[in-house]
C-alpha cells in the first residue's frame, strides 16, 4: 500500500518537530522543508524563525526520524510579501500583523506550492488548531484542545482550498504534552523555548527597525483630543499604540490614552494629518468596527447577520457581538469582501490593522483586517 506524502514545515522548535514524529508514527512518507527567509544585512543569525541554530536542529530532529530534509530559500518573496506588509501598514497609521500575510501567502501559497510540487498530498505545521470535516465535506477549523496556545487567530486567512491540504498534528494535545513526547521521541527540540516576536525584527525593537528601514513614518505632528483641539506633539505615530498611556507627554487634569492614528488627513474642517488622537478611558472603548478583506473558512459569506464570539487580538479575550457580512453593493473591490461588528457591550483597544476573527464555540468561521 503507498504510503500518503507529507510536507512538514519545520522551524526548528518542539511543535513542528513533534509534527513531523507524530505524522511518521502515524504511516506517512514524511518530508522536512525549512524556508529560509529575510533577515536585513548582519543580522541572519537572529531571524528567530530560520537562525543557523535552528536550522541545525531542525535538520537533527529530521536525521533522528530518518526524514528528508529541505531548505528552500524564501528570502526575497518574505522581504517583498511579508516585511513590506509590515511598512506598508505603519505608513497607513496601522498596526499590521505581518504573521497573518505570511501565513496566507508564504507558508499556505509559497511552501504548499513547493509540497505540492514534491508530489506531496499535505503540508502540516506545528500550529495549534484543529481540523475537521463536516456532512458536506467542507472542512472547519476548531480551537486547539490546549485554549491557551490555540493559534486559529492567525490561521483565519485560510481557504478551502488550501485547507484540503492541510493537517495540524498537535492541535489535539496540550503543550505540556508535546513537550513529554519529544523527550520519549528523544529529540533536541524537546526543551526548546517558545518564540515570540516577529522573526525578522531578529529581536529587536519594531521601533528601531523602522527607524532604519523607514524613518519617514518617524515625523513628528500634533496630538489632539477627540474634539480636535491640538494638546502637544509627538515623536510619529508608529511610536505609539491604541490603549497606550505612559508616555504620551501631555498636561492633562485626567488620564489620557490614545484612542486612534491618522497618517491621513483627519477628518476636520483642517484637513490635518499624521495625528494623534488621544481621549480619556470612557472615549476608549468601541462598540463597533468594521472589518476589511474578510475570509470566510467555509468558502462562502453568510447571509445573515449572526452571533458571534469575536477576538480583536492574538491575545485578546472574546467579545459577544453581532457580525453582519456586507456583500453587493456595500462591499468595496478595494477592501475586498467586509464585515461589521457591533459589540454587546464597549471594547477597548480595538487597533487598525489588526484582525476581528469570528467564532462560534470551538468553531473559528473566519475574520479580516480591522479598518
Amino acid at each position: 500500500m503507498t504510503r500518503q506524502k507529507v510536507v512538514v514545515a519545520m522551524s526548528g522548535g518542539v511543535d513542528s518537530s513533534i509534527a513531523a514524529a507524530l505524522l511518521k508514527q502515524q504511516g506517512y512518507d514524511v518530508t522536512g522543508m525549512m524556508l529560509r527567509l529575510w533577515s536585513e544585512p548582519g543580522k541572519e543569525e537572529s531571524n528567530r524563525c530560520c537562525t543557523p541554530d535552528a536550522m541545525a536542529q531542525a535538520r537533527r530532529v529530521a536525521g533522528i526520524l530518518d526524514i528528508p530534509f529541505y531548505v528552500i530559500d524564501a528570502k526575497e518573496v518574505f522581504k517583498d510579501t511579508v516585511v513590506q506588509y509590515f511598512l506598508d501598514g505603519y505608513a497607513r497609521g496601522e498596526t499590521p500583523n505581518p504573521c497573518l500575510i505570511c501565513n496566507r501567502q508564504i507558508r499556505w501559497t509559497f511552501l504548499l506550492n513547493h509540497a505540492l510540487a514534491l508530489g506531496a498530498e499535505f503540508m502540516a505545521t506545528g500550529h495549534y488548531v484543529r481540523r475537521m470535516k463536516d456532512e458536506g465535506g467542507r472542512i472547519k477549523l476548531l480551537r486547539a484542545v490546549d485554549h491557551l496556545k490555540d493559534q486559529s487567530y492567525v490561521l483565519h486567512v485560510l481557504k478551502q482550498d488550501q485547507l484540503a491540504h492541510a493537517l495540524f498534528p498537535v492541535g489535539e494535545y496540550p503543550k505540556t504534552e508535546i513537550r513529554r513526547l519529544a523527550a520519549d521521541f528523544g529529540l533536541p527540540t524537546a526543551s526548546r523555548a517558545d518564540s515570540q516576536d516577529l522573526c525578522f525584527l531578529a529581536g529587536d525593537d519594531y521601533r528601531n527597525f523602522l527607524q532604519r528601514n523607514a524613518p519617514e513614518m518617524l515625523k513628528p505632528g500634533e496630538i489632539v483630543r477627540t474634539d480636535g483641539k491640538s494638546i502637544g506633539q509627538h515623536n510619529g505615530l508608529a511610536n505609539y499604540t491604541i490603549g497606550q498611556r505612559k508616555g504620551l507627554n501631555v498636561a492633562s487634569p485626567v488620564p489620557l490614552y490614545v484612542i486612534t492614528k491618522h497618517a491621513t488627513p483627519f477628518d476636520d474642517a483642517q484637513g490635518r494629518r499624521n495625528i494623534l488622537v488621544v481621549g480619556t478611558l470612557e472615549e476608549l472603548g468601541f462598540t463597533e468596527l468594521t472589518a476589511r478583506d474578510v475570509n470566510w473558512i467555509s468558502g462562502e459569506a453568510p447571509r445573515e447577520p449572526f452571533r458571534a464570539q469575536v477576538k480583536i487580538r492574538y491575545t485578546a479575550k472574546e467579545a459577544e457581538a453581532l457580525v453582519s457580512p456586507m456583500e453587493g453593493e456595500q462591499a468595496s473591490p478595494e477592501q475586498g469582501r467586509r464585515a461589521s461588528v457591533k459589540f454587546d457591550a464597549p471594547v477597548r483597544d480595538v487597533t487598525a490593522g489588526q484582525a476581528a476573527v469570528f467564532y462560534q464555540g470551538e468553531v473559528m468561521l473566519g475574520g479580516g483586517i480591522i479598518t
